[in-house]
């Protein structure tokens, strides 16, 4: 794999969090991010003067629970959700009339009991098959034909997951967004994410002179590539100074 060069005091950092910070699980309330992990992510935030976010498809109150007490800048659901100071409330998209149409032609499907879970984000809904691989054809045809009446919606195909949202916001939206305010303006941006949602934060970095870094094998546009979350971690623990680098390794 290409490494990536190590995280300098320069950059604006965007991470993703399932299968890039954290292990993906079998279902989306069973990950646990480390102590080492969120020490690491502390200690960066003070290396790179607060230009680090995280950028996923998780509700940014997900984030902050499985990171607390670190609270950080974040863009929840693919955009639709926006914190973009530590110390602001987080603003929402609206919940437009498609999704409640959406969750009714879910609601009649009959794929639900059949090892598939909906997951209500408000704006944006998501389905899973996880404990049941064998619906994802199922899953696809039943998203697909659903949105196929709701123009204002967008599919987003995902690591055993399908998800509709608006289509105006996405995760190189949020690059960009952040990347116009201080503390993250005139950095160079670096967009580490693992999933297909990622190529369009991998994207927004590499088009003002940044770079992506794609967590594991799956084809992406990233120049560069790291084979899993712990080695996601190690790369990051070593752009720390050497005394938050101790620090990491004994919490």
């Amino acid at each position: 794999m290409n490494a990536p060069p190590p995280v300098t005091d320069d950059i604006a950092l965007f991470l993703d969090f399932d299968g890039t910070l954290v292990e993906i699980a079998r279902t989306p309330d069973a990950v646990e991010a480390s102590r080492a992990t969120i020490a690491c992510l502390e200690g960066l935030v003070a290396h790179l003067g607060g230009a680090l976010a995280i950028v996923s498809g998780r509700p940014i109150r997900e984030i902050d629970h499985y990171l607390a007490p670190l609270r950080l800048p974040c863009a929840g659901l693919h955009g639709l959700e926006t914190r973009l100071h530590p110390d602001k409330d987080v603003e929402r998209a609206p919940v437009g009339p498609e999704i409640e149409a959406l969750k009714a032609a879910l609601a009649g499907s009959g794929l639900l009991g059949r090892g598939v879970s909906i997951e209500d984000k408000g704006p944006a809904i998501a389905v899973h098959y996880r404990i049941a691989p064998d619906c994802e054809e199922a899953v696809v045809e039943v998203m697909q034909a659903a949105v196929a009446e709701l123009p204002d919606l967008h599919l987003v195909r995902g690591k055993m997951v399908v998800e509709a949202k608006p289509a105006f916001r996405d995760k190189g939206w949020a690059v960009g967004t952040f990347m116009d305010l201080s503390p993250f303006r005139g950095r160079t941006p670096v967009f580490v994410g693992d999933d297909v949602t990622d190529e369009d934060g991998i994207r927004a970095a590499e088009a003002v002179g940044g770079f992506g870094v794609k967590v594991g094998t799956a084809e992406s546009l990233a120049r560069f590539r790291i084979s899993d979350v712990k080695g996601v971690r190690d790369w990051l623990a070593l752009g720390l100074p050497a005394k938050a680098q101790a620090r990491t390794q004994n919490s």
